[in-house]
Protein backbone atom coordinates (compact mmCIF):
# COMPACT_ATOMS: atom_id res chain seq x y z
CA UNK A 1 0.00 0.00 0.00
CA UNK A 2 1.70 3.41 -1.03
CA UNK A 3 0.71 6.27 1.04
CA UNK A 4 -1.49 8.89 -1.39
CA UNK A 5 -2.64 11.53 1.35
CA UNK A 6 -0.47 14.55 1.51
CA UNK A 7 -0.04 16.35 5.26
CA UNK A 8 -2.48 19.27 3.99
CA UNK A 9 -4.96 16.87 2.81
CA UNK A 10 -4.37 14.55 5.94
CA UNK A 11 -5.25 17.46 8.14
CA UNK A 12 -8.24 18.34 6.29
CA UNK A 13 -9.53 14.98 6.14
CA UNK A 14 -9.15 14.38 9.96
CA UNK A 15 -11.45 18.00 10.87
CA UNK A 16 -13.52 17.01 8.39
CA UNK A 17 -14.28 13.61 9.28
CA UNK A 18 -14.13 14.58 13.07
CA UNK A 19 -16.95 17.77 12.55
CA UNK A 20 -18.96 14.79 10.17
CA UNK A 21 -18.46 12.54 13.10
CA UNK A 22 -20.10 14.63 15.54
CA UNK A 23 -22.27 16.63 13.87
CA UNK A 24 -25.63 14.67 14.81
CA UNK A 25 -24.95 14.98 18.04
CA UNK A 26 -23.72 18.08 19.03
CA UNK A 27 -26.42 20.32 16.40
CA UNK A 28 -29.21 17.90 15.81
CA UNK A 29 -28.19 17.70 12.42
CA UNK A 30 -30.68 14.91 11.11
CA UNK A 31 -32.43 14.48 14.07
CA UNK A 32 -35.52 12.93 12.62
CA UNK A 33 -34.08 10.96 10.19
CA UNK A 34 -31.94 7.91 11.05
CA UNK A 35 -30.26 8.25 7.23
CA UNK A 36 -29.16 11.42 8.02
CA UNK A 37 -27.09 10.30 11.29
CA UNK A 38 -25.39 7.41 10.32
CA UNK A 39 -24.52 8.54 7.12
CA UNK A 40 -22.68 11.60 8.61
CA UNK A 41 -21.32 9.17 10.96
CA UNK A 42 -19.94 6.85 8.23
CA UNK A 43 -18.29 9.43 6.07
CA UNK A 44 -16.69 11.16 8.79
CA UNK A 45 -15.44 8.06 10.23
CA UNK A 46 -13.99 6.84 5.98
CA UNK A 47 -12.79 10.53 6.34
CA UNK A 48 -10.53 9.72 9.68
CA UNK A 49 -9.60 6.56 8.65
CA UNK A 50 -7.93 7.67 5.40
CA UNK A 51 -6.37 10.64 7.59
CA UNK A 52 -4.72 8.04 9.70
CA UNK A 53 -3.18 5.23 7.47
CA UNK A 54 -2.70 7.82 4.44
CA UNK A 55 -4.14 5.93 2.13
CA UNK A 56 -7.22 6.91 -0.19
CA UNK A 57 -8.70 4.04 -2.16
CA UNK A 58 -10.11 6.45 -4.54
CA UNK A 59 -7.23 8.49 -5.12
CA UNK A 60 -5.59 5.22 -6.38
CA UNK A 61 -8.40 4.03 -8.50
CA UNK A 62 -8.55 7.36 -10.27
CA UNK A 63 -4.41 7.70 -10.08
CA UNK A 64 -3.99 10.69 -7.76
CA UNK A 65 -1.96 11.47 -5.13
CA UNK A 66 -1.68 14.55 -3.01
CA UNK A 67 1.73 13.22 -1.62
CA UNK A 68 5.07 14.96 -2.18
CA UNK A 69 7.18 12.73 -3.18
Amino acid sequence: MTLNVGSIDRILRGLAGVILILLPFVSGFGAGSTFLTWGSVAIGAILVLTAVFGFCPLYRIVGASTKRT
